[in-house]
């Protein structure tokens, strides 16, 4: 079974690993072992993604299963308190061919067919002071300025050092540097890349991405955000956030109003990067009932920058990002939660995008394009398999620049409680 290279490895656990010895040789580690946890996730996935025009691959079909053992301990006693989380991820395939490969769920070998199964490990040190953490080894970080995607059998992993303070009430501060990042259907920690969908930019690589935060809580309805993020050499970003939420009529009023201003930085190894994009969502929810209206509008010279793998924190994003030059998306999504009819653990949504005056890379034109999306999923709410949930969901885009594609996923999932 492949797993991640030492060579890749080594770097980033050296902490990890003192730390761990640390522990074995010190006797007082009642609240280490007493506030530890453990789980093991299992999760099964089939995609199939059938491109209705172009040349090349038509279509993209795997079924795989992954089992994630994530053991997080506590904290030695005293006022710096220790901590070692673990992570054991194997992904197998159940079916897949040369010709139906790169869903994301599986590797491929240079002959282009899948392994049989594929894992890795990882390590994360943690060192805590009253309020404030410091995390240095795998995260799956979901900040405006990196999101790890975890749509597949096994997560992106970002390798690095996350520190996160809530020393002053209501305002959490985050900040951190990350090096490396191992992509879903990986075993490998490569460089940071820059994202280069539909040719917005090159693929350059960086030696790491800094980034820096601030979370505060106005009060109970309202919240603001401020994070700022250097992939060096290639881009920076600001981004500002309001959240709020306001009781209406019975039911909750929210609005989640996002700004990105990114350009370039450093040696600017991608070329130019100017980009202002201003989106937001407005919902309201009502006896099971939800209602959303999103708006995404991306203005500069150039696309939205962000590290390849990961997903955009934009508020359309979903089978398509909608985030290329001067191009303007809006959205409406309906959801519904049956626990209202006494059906608990259903619940379905369904959501229609449409970008449109998106300026094409390498040409004089503009494009549109669009997309449907359905989902039913339902957990099981109590038994022996408490929990266990079931997730269909189906998607269908088209475009006037990109490839046409209709999309159907199954996802059953299950976490086993250890400790």
């Amino acid at each position: 079974m492949p797993i991640a290279s030492s060579k890749a490895i080594a770097p980033v656990h050296l902490l990890s690993l003192a730390i761990a010895a640390t522990l074995l040789s010190t006797a007082a580690q009642a609240d280490f072992i007493a506030d530890s946890s453990a789980n093991l996730k299992a999760t099964n996935i089939y995609l199939n993604r059938d491109y209705r025009e172009g040349t090349g691959q038509n279509k993209r079909e795997e079924w795989g299963q992954s089992f994630w053992l994530n053991v997080q301990s506590g904290y030695t006693e005293g006022p710096v308190g220790l901590g070692l989380d673990a992570q054991g991820l194997v992904g197998i395939k159940l079916d897949s061919s040369a010709d139906r490969t790169k869903t994301g769920l599986l590797p491929r070998h240079d002959d282009g067919k899948a392994p049989d199964e594929f894992g890795r490990l990882g390590l994360t040190a943690k060192v805590k002071v009253s309020a404030t953490e410091l995390r240095y080894g795998s995260h799956s970080p979901v900040l405006p300025v990196v999101v790890a995607n975890d749509s597949r059998l096994l997560p992106q992993v970002f390798e690095g050092g996350l520190l996160t303070s809530s020393e002053v009430k209501g305002l959490t501060f985050t900040g951190g540097r990350l090096s490396k990042a191992i992509d879903r259907a990986s075993t490998d920690a490569e460089d940071l890349q820059l994202e280069s969908k539909n040719g917005r930019y090159a693929g350059v690589t960086a030696d790491h991405l800094d980034l820096l935060g601030f979370d505060y809580q106005f009060n109970q309805n309202l919240k603001g955000r401020y994070f700022h993020g250097e992939l060096e050499d290639v881009y920076r970003q600001n981004f500002f956030n309001v959240l709020a939420t306001y009781p209406l009529a019975g039911g909750t009023m929210a609005a989640d109003l996002r700004l990105m201003l990114s350009d370039e930085s450093g040696a600017a190894k991608a070329g130019e990067v100017d980009n202002r994009a201003l989106n937001g969502v407005l919902s309201y929810a009502h006896s099971g009932h939800k209602l959303s209206l999103g708006y995404q509008d991306m203005n500069g010279d150039t696309g939205y920058a962000y590290i390849a793998g990961s997903d955009p924190y934009l508020v359309n994003d979903s089978a398509n990002d909608y985030a290329n030059p001067e191009e303007k998306s809006w959205s409406v999504r309906y959801d519904y939660d049956f626990a209202a009819l006494g059906v608990p653990g259903l619940t379905a949504y369904a959501r229609y995008i449409k970008g449109s005056d998106a300026r094409i890379i390498g040409s004089n034109e503009r494009g549109d394009e669009k997309e449907t999306n359905f989902e039913v999923k339902y957990v099981v709410q109590s038994g022996p398999v408490k929990n266990l949930f079931v997730r269909l969901r189906n998607a269908n885009f088209r475009s006037d620049f990109a490839r046409d594609s209709d999309e159907y996923r199954v996802v059953v999932g299950y976490t086993l409680p250890i400790l």
